[in-house]
């Protein structure tokens, strides 16, 4: 049997397969309720499983920089390492990959109904050239897909950790508020869900937008804030939400048009993560492709390059059985 996983920093998704690559169970756990993954592990396993059945091979993409095997993960308390989880849970052999590699993975081969295609320059291309991969969670990781002559090699980076840059005067009070709060400013800072609420607090405190006690309350009360604020923007109760999510989605095809130009990956961009999927409609506007484009003299060339939503929630589980299977 195998085990593989999509380790993020609000859930846990957790299969167990078949050595052929049928699925015999799945769990979507949350991420924080479990000290580290070895106990999410015990905990899916025990429910999972049987005492006869035996783990030989086991996959995660986890959001974090893997090195030598080993990953402390960027938005939870947890340090992973794959010989310490290959010996406490008796599995032969442990792959740890960037949660980006394991969406991008899966991204190749998502279907045509799984995915959304931003634009009229198709969809992204199935060989050939590069293909860029970035996704806005609880965080924004990023990962590239290089086109060897015979096959994809995927390479995972931590883009959303870089320098957010300023496209016009209202993003500059942006960074400058944003300065003030955190310091370093990443495109992270703005491109994930606190991201979203921070748009909306820049909006609110900065631009002095008057918010009403109703919408006030609701996003005070809110189980998740984030949320609250991309459903009052995307309902338009709340100028001030919906600003924040115009923004965001500018900002997000902005960056999303950095990463393809930084890795010449003509053959496509695959934006994951479920944000993208509930802001779909933003995203349809235009506005994201018109910031992926604005890149000076390079325009004709980034209006060429294929953009597509991947609404598939369980991507990066399909890459890490990519890579599982082949244990």
């Amino acid at each position: 049997m195998i085990v593989i996983g999509d380790i993020g920093g609000t859930h846990t998704r957790l299969s167990l397969l078949t050595a052929t690559g049928r699925p015999k169970a799945h769990r979507v756990l949350e991420s924080r309720r479990f000290p580290s993954l070895e106990s999410a592990m015990q905990s899916f396993l025990a429910d999972a499983s049987t005492p006869t059945t035996k783990v030989t091979a086991a996959a995660f993409g986890i959001a974090g920089p893997v090195v030598a095997g080993r990953v402390v993960t960027t938005n939870l308390p947890w340090v992973v390492d794959a010989k310490a989880l290959s010996r406490k849970l008796s599995i032969k052999r442990v792959t740890l990959l960037n949660d980006l590699v394991a969406l991008a993975l899966g991204a190749l081969g998502v279907s045509p109904h799984k995915r959304h295609v931003l634009g009229d320059a198709g969809a992204p291309k199935r060989k050939g050239a590069n293909i860029a991969v970035l996704a806005a969670g609880t965080g924004l990781g990023e990962a590239m897909l290089l086109w060897d002559g015979a096959r994809f090699v995927p390479s995972a980076t931590e883009g959303g950790h870089t320098d957010f840059a300023p496209n016009d005067d209202l993003e500059i009070e942006l960074l400058q508020f944003l300065r003030a709060r955190f310091g370093h400013v990443s495109w992270e800072r703005v491109l994930s869900g606190e991201g979203l609420a921070n748009l909306y607090d820049f909006f609110r405190q900065a631009k002095k937008i008057e918010e009403t006690a109703e919408n006030a309350q609701a996003i005070e009360e809110a189980a998740d804030r984030n949320a609250a604020i991309a459903t009052l923007g995307m309902k338009a109760r709340s100028e001030a939400a919906a600003r924040a999510v115009e923004r965001f989605a500018m900002i997000y095809g902005a960056e999303a048009g950095n990463l393809a130009l930084k890795t010449m990956s003509v053959g496509g961009v695959y934006v994951c993560g479920r944000i993208a999927g509930y802001l779909l409609p933003v995203l349809d506007r235009g506005g994201f492709r018109r910031a992926f484009a604005d890149k000076g003299r390079f325009m004709p060339l980034m209006e060429k390059i294929p953009v597509a939503v991947v609404l598939d929630e369980h991507v990066g589980l399909a890459g890490a059985a990519r890579v599982a299977l082949e244990l």
